[in-house]
């Protein structure tokens, strides 16, 4: 995921290189041209947190939870 620390892209209104063209005198494409590496984005967390969610929904039990007639689990 993108870093707080990461140089942000001055060029095409901060949007940064349009197809990867990179624009002088923009800080971050400046840094990329001397070598920095791209950011990368990882999507990890978020298939995690969906697996452990729909877990927790598959091993919910109505029963021993209490619920009344109507089960409100996971609609959150």
């Amino acid at each position: 995921m993108a870093d707080e620390k990461t140089t942000k892209h001055t060029c095409n209104d901060g949007r940064g290189p349009v197809f990867g063209r990179k624009t002088p005198n923009c800080p971050r494409c400046d840094e990329l041209a001397n070598g920095a590496a791209p950011v990368k984005w990882t999507w990890t967390s978020r298939r995690d947190d969906d697996a452990r969610r729909a877990a927790e929904i598959r091993n919910h039990n109505c029963r021993t939870s209490g619920c009344s007639v109507i089960c409100t689990f996971g609609d959150w």
